[in-house]
């Protein structure tokens, strides 16, 4: 599979609501996922357990009540999509929208790295 076609996966299943099909099917096992850029505490996560636990944080941490998905922009190895989402945070009952890029890396059909630029809230 090339980059254009893992792409395209991706972002089927981001906009059917499908969040952990990719996971399964499109990640390497060592992923190297970053938020931002990756320094504050869990923003670098590696491989299927750090991107479970960070899973699991988002979901206790976030109801989502939309998702758009872009289109991917592919060149070479790499591809963006652009994500918007309308969330409550659960802690603190705040609804808000948030837009942000997500970046992948892509080597020998899967993805080996994610990550995501948004501004803080």
């Amino acid at each position: 599979m090339d980059t254009k076609d893992v792409a395209n996966k991706l972002v089927a299943w981001c906009k059917e609501g499908d969040f952990q099909s990719p996971y399964q099917e499109l990640y390497s096992p060592n992923i190297v996922s970053i938020e931002n850029d990756g320094t504050s505490e869990g923003g670098r996560v590696e491989g299927f357990e750090g991107i479970k636990q960070k899973g699991e944080w988002w979901a206790e941490n976030f109801e989502v009540h939309n998702t758009t998905v872009s289109e991917p922009t592919v060149a070479e190895n790499w591809f963006a999509v652009k994500f918007e989402m309308d969330t409550t945070h659960r802690p603190s009952g705040m609804r808000s929208t948030t837009s942000e890029i997500a970046v992948y890396e892509v080597k020998d059909g899967k993805i080996v790295k994610e990550q995501f630029f948004y501004d803080e809230q």
